[in-house]
């Protein structure tokens, strides 16, 4: 009966847990840098369309195109986020080590990517998007030391 129990809980925990996008903190040693940068990448293209389908939505007031709206606000948000747990918990926490070549030009550069992605929460302007963008390119030639050739 016990062990029927202790399967359950694990069933269910397994079923509810919310999946850590950045990659485990075990530590695995199993890394893929460039599919981060790829990821963000992503994560900034549909920062930049949502944006500007927010601004497409704006001052409409039907019903359906106040959802879009809010789920278009609600994307670009989610995206941001990620973004943002991708540079904390993938390369701060795991990847940039403080004894590292080059390790204050690094976490500036992937700071300034927090902060851009928390400004892409603030505003639908779509600088804050071409902000973001160059923030990623910037941290990726810090941290590589080579241009970025990224594609979604």
């Amino acid at each position: 009966m016990r062990n029927t129990i202790y399967l359950a809980m694990a069933m269910l925990l397994a079923f509810t847990a919310k999946s850590a996008s950045a990659h485990c903190e075990v530590p695995c040693g199993i890394y893929d840098d460039e599919r981060r940068f790829v990821s963000m990448i992503e994560d900034h293209s549909t920062i930049e369309k949502a944006i500007a389908q927010i601004d497409e939505l704006a001052g409409k007031h039907d019903a359906q195109d106040l959802n879009q709206l809010v789920r278009w606000v609600t994307t670009k948000e989610d995206h941001a986020t990620r973004i943002q747990q991708t540079i904390a918990q993938y390369f701060m926490t795991q990847r940039l080590k403080s004894d590292g070549e080059n390790y204050t030009k690094k976490l500036t550069t992937a700071h300034a990517v927090m902060v851009a992605a928390m400004k892409c929460k603030q505003t639908a302007a779509p600088e804050s998007a071409v902000a973001l963008k160059k923030a990623i390119h910037d941290f990726y030639r810090a941290y590589e030391g080579k241009e970025p050739h990224l594609h979604p």
